[in-house]
């Protein structure tokens, strides 16, 4: 903790709180740091309960994730309401977790938006990696019916989960590509040049032109 508060920058702990981040540690430095402890999974377990949010960054990169049960993790996501926790907690925990499908059906549909973007976000994931059972088209019909509304974390969400449909998908790129026009979700999302934007139609399209460029 002493090493954390000394990597604390006021300036960078004010952008960063612009974006729900409460805290001002480099992330480069902090991967630094976590490079040194190297994996240390109680360490982890004692950071995460600091409560504290860079120590819980560090945590979630010195931690092992199989290590967590399943309660631990749901316990955790509910735990983890600053946004860049909450996503380093999905991606490089739980979607390396033996849990992680049990953990994507009962988050997907849990009254918390903040719960249910994980659900989505390991739906999203599954789309591209293990798409075999899913119903694709049962998500497109969820997405059309409820993204527009959705609060801000649940709709980035949901929107990647339909540009991956469409872009992995030819059969349903055409009806994903409808369903981000008419939505118009993230159409004016401010994008830096050299990058993709994240407006669905956009999104799909383009990554479809760069596999075909490189066939």
């Amino acid at each position: 903790m002493a090493d954390l508060a000394v990597l604390e920058d006021p300036k960078m702990r004010a952008v960063n709180e612009k974006h729900g981040d409460d805290h001002g540690v480099n992330l480069g430095k902090l991967r630094a740091l976590a490079k040194q402890l190297k994996t240390q999974q109680d360490l982890a377990r004692e950071l995460w309960g600091t409560g504290d949010t860079a120590a819980r960054l560090l945590a979630l990169l010195i931690c092992r994730p199989k290590a967590f049960q399943r309660d631990e993790l749901d316990t955790m996501l509910r735990e983890a309401r600053a946004p860049k926790a909450h996503d380093w907690l999905v991606n490089y925990v739980v979607k390396k977790s033996p849990h992680s499908e049990e953990l994507r059906l009962a988050w997907f549909g849990d009254p918390d938006p903040v719960v249910a973007s994980a659900g989505w976000a390991l739906t999203a994931e599954r789309v591209v990696k293990k798409p075999e059972g899913l119903d694709l088209a049962g998500l497109l019909d969820a997405v059309e019916a409820e993204m527009k509304d959705a609060p801000d974390r649940l709709q980035w969400a949901m929107n990647h989960c339909l540009a991956q449909i469409g872009i992995e998908h030819a059969e349903y790129r055409d009806r994903a590509t409808d369903i981000g026009e008419r939505l118009e979700v993230l159409k004016d999302y401010p994008t830096p040049r050299n990058c993709t934007s994240p407006f669905a139609p956009t999104w799909i399209a383009e990554m479809v032109r760069r596999r075909q460029a490189g066939q």
